[in-house]
């Protein structure tokens, strides 16, 4: 019978785990009383540094119920890392294992719909949003411009999907051939190939506490992904300097031209203008350059991603 290990990277959730623990018991169990998955099924909370109670309500949530483990993290390592370190213990232990987070806006009767998929014989299966109703005007459409960005941009990204996603455990160790430091998990899926298929869900409202990925952070989130797999920003900058060097002869000619018949030209607006038209553009080129340097950098360091300090699961010991 399958095993299904659900992986719940946790960043001061205390205000929200008692819920979704209680709801993730029900269908849980419902699926291992009906013979869908195997009683070594496990939800799994990965405390990525938290500062509030979460570590403590998933320990007692372990002491309370073997269904529940917990993984804690040395110190905050980010969601896409706190993430990884679950699914990479899970695929030790499970046939497939489920993503989610654990604030119940991904909609968690889609779990039973993604383990159907997997019997169907799907390696991987996405949780892609049906509507974006629930968010705000600014959300809504800086997120669909930024999945249209990334394709245009050549990457291969699910649209509307996050990181809600059923994987197999050939799929799991696949991704743990992958070593790069700057992790972009929605980018890094789709490269792994294997039959995959979507399940569709309805995105609802935080159940409650406060969002852990305020505008910074998403903005942040969204230039990791872009620079993490696409080259196109440089080849753009060197296309826009052969074009600004196109112009300047031109430019040049064109005052040969007025010197050559006589005419002056009192430029001095035209001159500062293009000095600090040009600067900027130098210095952005710079800017976009460093961002890719400074990736190569932590990547040839090659640091480990994440460094666990305690797990609590039975199967484990």
């Amino acid at each position: 019978m399958n095993i299904l290990y659900l992986v719940i990277p946790c960043y001061n959730e205390e205000a929200v785990l008692t819920e979704t623990s209680n709801r993730l018991k029900v269908i849980m169990e419902n699926m291992i009383s009906s013979g869908k998955i195997s009683s070594e099924s496990r939800v799994i909370m990965v405390n990525d540094g938290s500062k509030d109670k979460t570590w403590e309500i998933i320990s007692k949530l372990h002491e309370n119920n073997k269904l529940f483990g917990g993984i804690k993290l040395s110190r905050n390592k980010g969601h896409q890392n706190a993430l990884l370190a679950g699914l990479m213990y899970a695929k030790e232990h499970c046939d497939m294992a489920i993503s989610l987070d654990a604030d119940l806006q991904d909609d968690v009767n889609a779990i039973e719909k993604m383990v159907d998929e997997y019997l169907k014989g799907n390696d991987i299966v996405y949780g892609v949003r049906s509507s974006r109703k629930t968010d705000t005007f600014f959300k809504r459409t800086s997120a669909e411009g930024f999945y249209k960005f990334m394709q245009i941009l050549g990457v291969d990204i699910v649209n509307n999907h996050a990181d809600y996603r059923l994987m197999s455990r050939r799929a799991l160790e696949s991704l743990s051939e992958y070593k790069e430091v700057n992790l972009f998990l929605r980018g890094v899926i789709p490269l792994i190939g294997f039959n995959s298929s979507i399940v569709t869900y309805e995105r609802n409202e935080r159940f409650a506490g406060e969002s852990k990925y305020p505008l910074k952070k998403m903005l942040s989130f969204a230039f990791d992904g872009i620079t993490s797999f696409s080259v196109k920003p440089i080849r753009f900058i060197t296309l826009l300097g052969f074009l600004i060097l196109a112009c300047s002869f031109i430019g040049l000619i064109w005052l040969l031209v007025l010197k050559l018949s006589g005419k002056t030209v009192q430029g001095w607006t035209t001159l500062m203008g293009s000095v600090w038209f040009i600067g900027g553009i130098q210095i952005f080129a710079l800017g976009v350059i460093g961002e890719y340097v400074g990736k190569i950098y932590k990547e040839v360091k090659a640091r480990p991603r994440y460094t666990i300090e305690t797990i609590l699961d039975d199967i484990s010991k």
